[in-house]
């Protein structure tokens, strides 16, 4: 079972489909400029990555942004995985990816939750 499977709707898996695609072409310097530099250099300020990445992340409350931005600033796994790479641009699969584990691991949290009275 993958990721994508514990996602909801269309809409959520189509977010990182259409997130990534500026990654190869800035990998292929395909880019007009300054975009061009700004994904070779993964820009800080630039925050298109984070704000499709919240698109996701929105759907289950602000639990899912808080663990957002944790595998954000920590770059755990495939995040690490994803940042480190020095020939390859990750500047939105990255963030794509800390968004769908957040969802991921809030669908299954809401599919598996307890009340205990």
């Amino acid at each position: 079972m993958t990721v994508v499977n514990h996602l909801p709707n269309a809409k959520l898996q189509y977010t990182p489909m259409t997130g990534s695609a500026p990654d190869e072409p800035a990998e292929r310097k395909l880019l007009p400029e300054p975009l061009q530099s700004i994904m070779e250099a993964v820009e800080p300020l630039y925050g298109v990555d984070e704000t499709l990445a919240f698109g996701i992340v929105h759907v289950y409350g602000m639990i899912v942004l808080t663990s957002f931005d944790y595998l954000d600033k920590q770059k755990l796994g495939v995040i690490r995985d994803l940042n480190d790479h020095e020939r390859e641009i990750h500047v939105f699969l990255g963030d794509l990816a800390a968004g769908l584990a957040a969802a991921a691991s809030a669908a299954i949290a809401h599919r598996n939750k307890t009340v205990s009275t």
